[in-house]
């Protein structure tokens, strides 16, 4: 019987030493198993991060060379719309076409570049207005803003708010009117463009394609979020309000 007890206690502690073995085989080799995938998921995880990069870049690159033309066009029947005002017309243009030609290839331009091409722009739209009209323009610029001349402004940002108030708004309406307001202060730009438009030309804004698309997509490419973007109608009055913390933005490029 002792005999017996001493080998069943020895079997038991077989056992258990071959379990606690066991057991230590599989979790270092789950354990290592796991290391590769961690190493091998991190490699695919930077991969894609290229992948999307590139991706995002070829996008940018295609808005740009849809974006460019139509722009020239919207110009273009401005200037000829209006000879007696040709003079003044080819001197801004002179200007914006400059920006368009030299610096929107740019991956990024200043604040200070940005607001110089959009004020020539609304002054090349101006034309088509009546002097009489209800046009607002006000620009609040903090020139010793420490990002005012640093490139961190996606070129030609602007073009489609401005561009849209001028080809919605209903210029026949008694109460009509065109409102554009731009701020930057702390880092912080606003602009802010308001327009009266008449009920067919707030379905066609609604259901417009390529500029108001093609802004969306580049804010949410290249500024990600540090944007906000909030369009609304209401009473016959168009709104479109983009705010893009370009301090932030700037902070983030610096230290990436």
């Amino acid at each position: 019987m002792e005999g017996n007890y001493y080998m069943i206690h020895d079997y038991l502690i077989f056992i258990g030493v071959f379990a606690i073995f066991f057991f230590l085989t599989v979790s270092i080799y789950l354990f290592i198993q796991n290391q590769k995938f961690k190493v091998k998921n991190a490699k695919l995880s930077e991969a894609n991060k290229i992948i999307q990069q590139r991706l995002n870049e070829v996008q940018l690159e295609h808005i740009g060379t849809k974006l460019n033309p139509h722009l020239f066009k919207n110009i273009l029947n401005s200037v000829q719309s209006h000879a007696y005002q040709t003079y003044m017309s080819l001197d801004k243009l002179a200007n914006v076409l400059d920006y368009i030609l030299y610096e929107s290839n740019n991956k990024f331009v200043s604040p200070k570049e940005e607001l110089n091409f959009a004020l020539s722009l609304i002054e090349i739209n101006k034309i088509k207005v009546n002097p009489l009209f209800d046009f607002r323009i006000k620009s609040r610029i903090n020139k010793s803003d420490a990002i005012y001349e640093e490139k961190v402004f996606a070129p030609l940002i602007s073009v489609d708010l401005i561009e849209n108030a001028f080809k919605h708004t209903d210029f026949l309406a008694q109460d009509s009117f065109i409102s554009i307001q731009m701020e930057l202060e702390d880092g912080i730009f606003t602009m802010k463009v308001s327009n009266k438009a008449s009920l067919k030309n707030i379905l066609e804004k609604e259901k417009s394609g390529f500029g108001s698309q093609s802004l969306d997509q580049r804010l949410k490419m290249i500024y990600n979020n540090h944007y906000s973007l909030h369009k609304n109608s209401k009473n016959g009055i168009f709104t479109a309000e983009l705010t893009i913390n370009l301090g932030e933005f700037y902070d983030k490029m610096r230290y990436s």
